[in-house]
This record gives C-alpha cells, structure tokens and sequence, in this order.
C-alpha cells in the first residue's frame, strides 16, 4: 500500500524534493515553450488603465509595519487609479527587453505562471464584472458584464469580505508555463510565485490606505467554472480582497 495514498500533501512533499545526483534531467523543447501572456481577443471591452502614479510621500518601513489584513470594508468605491496600482504592483512590466521582460515580482525562472482576473464590485468609472489583465498592455480585459460578488462569496466558502470588497482578485496559475521547465517540481515554484504576488498585493493596498485580505479557502471547481477555464492546465489558487477601510 502507498504510504501516501491518503496523506497527498506528505506524498506531494516528498517526491518532489531533490535530491544530490538525482536531478530529473531532460532538454527543454523552445519550439513547444508556453506563451508568456495571455489575452482574450474576443473581450467583451479593452480598458487601458491610467499609468501608475506614486505617491513620493509613501514611507516603505511604515507601509511594511502597518501591513495587516482587513477583513471589513465600506461601500465606498476605489478608483481606476488603485486598480492600476494595485495591477502594476502584483505583475506590472518594470523592465522589458526585446526577447523577454521582468515584472515587479520574483518568478521561477522568469516564466511567470500566475494569471491576474478582478471581479470588480465597486470601482469608480468601470462597470461592474469580470475582467482579465492584461498585463503587455496595462489593461483590462472585460469577459462578463454584471454583478457576481454573490459567486465568488460563495467560491470562498462563504466568506461576507468577498461580497462587501471593491474588488476581488483571483488569482490562477497556467500550469504548463512553469512546468515546461521545472516538471513535477513546478507545483512548488507556482505556489511560491503566488506568494510573492499576494503579499505585493497586501503592500501597495497598504501604500494606498485600502483595506486588505488573501482567501486560501476556496472551492476550486467553483470559481474555475466562473473564469470558463478547467482547473488543469489553469487552476484558481488564491484570492484576494480590497476595498476602503
């Protein structure tokens, strides 16, 4: 009997750990490299959002003190320009090269898995509904108009702060971009880099005065129903919500 068969989280632990001389070895295929980004062509709406403007008078070492998670929000809406903040410093391009690009955020051999999708709720001058960004082009990509703050509660097990925040970010991972490189093992690297994004998620809210929180308690097949995809080769990880405290 496997002595993982039930423990999955164990069995996943240990065999994908690596061990000295035994490294999986196998030659990367660039003609078969997964597409760094990706777009919806057939977008409901293409929404170009204002270029990020920083507040010089942000004190980092108090922004990174006073990081907490808020789980309470007002019915006060945000503004475009928080989203395009908030965008830029999960994911945003800060230097880009003919033959690839980094971003604000670290990433496992720069391959960038993570998708960014805001479910907006409350946002001055931007309809309500689900949108993908678009991150080449610092935009947002429309794919359903209306309300669905009632979903994605309910994709959160319940939790009230996913139907009272501004906007819901959900967060997926196209598995294959990491593990073209990096196989069985790429699983670790995605759930690192999904880190990464949600505490810069949590730092630039705190820069801008906005309440914050990440949700792990998801119903997975649920919300990947919401985005349309199949929760293989892309799959909801994390989710996270921002409003005015």
């Amino acid at each position: 009997m496997n002595e993982f068969k039930d423990n999955f989280g164990d069995g996943f632990q240990q065999k994908s750990k690596y061990v000295r001389n035994k490294l999986p070895r196998h030659a990367l295929d660039w003609s078969r490299k997964p597409k760094t980004f990706k777009t919806y062509p057939d977008a409901v709406k293409k929404i170009k959002l204002p270029e990020p403007k920083f507040d010089e008078t942000t004190q980092f070492w108090s922004v990174i003190k006073d990081r907490h998670s808020t789980r309470k929000f007002t019915e006060e809406p945000i503004s475009l320009m928080d989203i395009s903040l908030l965008l830029f410093g999960m994911s945003g391009l800060n230097r880009v090269f003919p033959q690839y690009s980094f971003r604000t955020v670290p990433s496992a051999g720069g391959l960038y898995p993570i998708e960014i999708y805001p479910v907006i709720n409350s946002v001055m001058n931007l309809q309500k509904g689900l949108y993908h960004y678009d991150i080449q082009n610092h935009s947002l990509e429309q794919l359903k108009e209306g309300d669905f703050r009632d979903k994605v509660n309910k994709g959160c097990l319940d939790q009230n702060m996913a139907f009272a925040s501004a906007v819901n970010f959900i967060w997926t991972a196209v598995i294959g971009r990491s593990q073209w490189k990096y196989l069985q093992r790429c699983y670790r690297y995605i759930y690192l880099d999904a880190g990464h994004i949600g505490q810069n998620f949590y730092l630039v809210a705190g820069a801008l005065h906005l309440g914050a929180c990440t949700i792990g308690a998801i119903y997975d097949n649920e919300l990947n129903q919401f985005l349309e995809i199949d929760g293989i080769n892309e799959s909801v990880l994390y989710v996270g919500v921002v409003g005015k405290i």
